[in-house]
């Protein structure tokens, strides 16, 4: 087994041994500090050893140790560290590697300056108070600074070497600043301002230690960054994807990327929360569609993709990169791209950071709750929205397309839904967000951007009970016969039989005036509902039914069962109302296209009685039940009412296990 020892004295260095944890090594990790070595997490095969070693102690540390390799990641300006690692690796004969830590460019209207003198001698020509991240080292040299204790605030890590020496410098407690990074681009921000810092110093590290940050937030302040130029670069050192590559080819380890899937909220930066801009910020790559990456970038790479086998490609690809973040809009948990991504990285470590839904966006504008609400997305999708809001008190859906809610609204108030009350959010988050609310036949005929989501609210919800009344559906056209029809009681029983899912595939064989389809598609509501129906007369009143109940989940099949059946989808429930002498075949079509269908069948006649007993017994079905039904209507003659009966109906229900 590998034997490595890693000088972790930076933010690399601590993600290098937590990526050589993971490898068949052992590992030894040095940290200057007790505080340094808490940061890195335990682990099998993992010893952490603390406190500052001279060239000596190196020297005797690998001469007991043998190491395979010793990586120096300590800080570029650590270079006293750097010269008794190298010394005590020569005098050991054991191999040497220097992760340098990647530069990174002053911005314009920053001071640089070579070193600390040259700090001091700047900021003494100066007033104003100053933010000091150089850390505690450097607080003896910087206390010769005129007005030192009154200017001077301190950030330093909160251990008692680096309390002591604020106060050792001269600095009073309430300029002292104890607290541990990484800290955001906010976070600096509100301590600029906490403290009424005209400057910010800190040292010219790179992104892994905050540089970017600083220098957004000084810019941001209107403070002026003064960066402490840091020394020439250890000879031979190469950067941490390097690194790894390096142990790579000679170990044969192998590396995880980190893959941070962010939801950055509607729309704008300030939506994001702060989870979300420090993983963002964090990143080496940003990928996601482009207006989200004008949202969260800083200054990483970008690739603008969306879709999850193009994003997986890139995150594999790009050698040069370990950590990497994938934008979505809203929350990742809410009608995402992430659901079809995340079973695609199986070969990262992957963090999920949800973000503001558009649903509680939008509820929050609206002034409504959302606990009860039904969600959709039609985005990319067909389907209508109209059997949903019939049945629920608040529907929200995601629109897409070009004047998506426009037609959505439309077609809500074609079928009957015009005092449903509608809020539309045009571009969330935006600087052009629109919120527009009033009923759908105010709203109706209207324009709405492509980038919208609606909400919907209905007082007076419909239940999808089985049932409905016979006067809901149109039995026939102006001079032609009225078209067979399952009355309402023995659809109650049928649908109870059938027992739907929402999301179940039905065929209604024989369909008629479409009263079962109606009730199949309101009931399977995410599903898909065949209605199958040779009659022309019948289909023309079919297409009327299904048309005033808004139900885009039905299709009708125009011909014969089960010739007509064959190219269609396999149903997992079947109701069979007519079948025009052919019910065995049908029956043999759907076990052939699924073993485990469940079949409901009525009969009035003793043929069709026979044709159902016999698929009982001969097809294989293991649950199996007959039902006769008889049902009486009343009816008036003079002063009384009369119970007529009708026809007795045979309701056959068949599953097979």
């Amino acid at each position: 087994m590998y034997k490595l020892c890693v000088f972790a004295g930076t933010t690399e260095g601590r993600r290098l041994v937590d990526f050589l944890k993971e490898q068949d090594a052992l590992i030894t990790a040095c940290a200057a500090t007790e505080y340094g070595g808490e940061l890195i997490e335990p682990s099998a095969g993992l010893q952490v050893l603390t406190g500052r070693m001279d060239a000596a102690e190196m020297e005797e540390l690998f001469d007991r140790e043998r190491f395979h390799l010793v990586i120096d990641a300590t800080h570029p300006y650590a270079a006293a560290v750097t010269e008794n690692i190298v010394h005590a690796c020569s005098r050991t004969n054991t191999d040497y590697l220097r992760l340098e830590r990647e530069g990174t460019s002053v911005p314009e209207g920053a001071v640089s300056v070579p070193d600390v003198a040259a700090a001091i001698d700047y900021l003494n020509g100066t007033t104003g108070n100053i933010l000091l991240t150089t850390g505690s080292k450097e607080l003896a040299e910087f206390s010769r600074l005129t007005g030192f204790a009154e200017r001077v605030f301190a950030r330093v890590l909160p251990v008692e070497s680096s309390i002591a020496a604020c106060s050792e410098a001269g600095l009073k407690p309430s300029h002292i600043l104890a607290m541990q990074g990484p800290f955001s681009a906010a976070m600096n921000v509100a301590m600029i301002g906490s403290v009424n810092a005209a400057y910010v110093v800190t040292k010219e590290t790179c992104r892994a230690g905050g540089f970017d940050e600083k220098a957004f937030a000084a810019k941001k302040t209107g403070a002026t960054l003064i960066a402490i130029g840091r020394p020439d670069p250890v000879a031979g050192g190469i950067s941490f994807r390097d690194t790894l590559d390096r142990l790579e080819q000679r170990f044969g380890f192998s590396m995880r990327p980190q893959v941070a899937v962010i939801g950055i909220g509607p729309g704008s930066r300030k939506n994001m929360t702060a989870e979300a801009l420090d993983a963002a910020a964090q990143a080496e790559c940003l990928i996601g569609a482009g207006r989200m990456l004008e949202i969260a970038r800083a200054d990483q790479t970008v690739f603008e993709a969306f879709a999850a086998d193009e994003i997986v490609s890139i995150i594999r690809e790009r050698r040069d990169c370990s950590r990497f973040a994938v934008l979505f809009s809203g929350d990742v948990g809410f009608f995402s791209g992430a659901k079809k991504l995340l079973p695609k990285l199986d070969f990262c470590d992957v963090r999920i950071i949800p973000g503001v839904s558009s649903l509680t966006y939008l509820c929050a504008k609206a002034g409504a709750s959302y606990e009860d609400t039904l969600c959709v997305s039609l985005h990319g999708r067909q389907g209508s929205i109209v059997p949903a809001v019939r049945g629920n008190r608040s529907v929200f859906a995601l629109v897409g397309g070009e004047n998506g809610a426009g037609k959505l609204i439309d077609e809500l108030d074609a079928s009957g839904l015009g005092q449903v009350l509608v809020t539309v959010g045009e571009r969330l988050g935006y600087a052009e967000e629109r919120i527009v609310s009033g009923r759908a036949s105010e709203l109706k005929g209207g324009s709405f951007h492509a980038l919208s989501a609606v909400l919907i609210q209905n007082d007076h919800p419909e239940s999808a009970a089985c049932g409905l009344p016979d006067e809901a559906f149109l039995r026939n056209a102006a001079d032609k016969p009225v078209v067979p029809m399952t009355k309402a009681e023995v659809r109650a029983v049928v649908m109870s039989k059938l027992r739907l899912l929402p999301d179940s595939v039905c065929w209604d064989v024989g369909a008629g005036t479409g009263s079962v389809s109606v009730e199949m598609a309101l009931n399977a509501c995410k599903g898909k509902v065949y209605a199958i129906e040779k009659k022309p007369e019948a289909v023309a009143l079919l297409k009327n039914n299904i048309a005033s109940f808004g139900l885009a989940n039905i299709e009708v099949v125009d011909g014969s069962a089960p010739e007509a059946c064959a190219d269609l989808t396999a149903p997992t429930h079947a109701f069979i109302g007519g079948s025009s002498g052919n019910v065995r075949d049908i029956i043999a079509l759907l076990l052939a296209k699924n073993p485990s269908v469940t079949v409901v069948a009525t009969a009035i006649s003793i043929e069709t009685v026979a044709d159902l007993n016999a698929c009982l017994k001969q097809t294989g079905f293991t649950k199996t039940e007959v039902v006769c039904l008889n049902v009486a209507r009343a009816r008036t003659v003079g002063d009384y009412s009369l119970m007529t009966s009708q026809n007795p109906i045979y309701i056959f229900t068949m599953q097979a296990s």
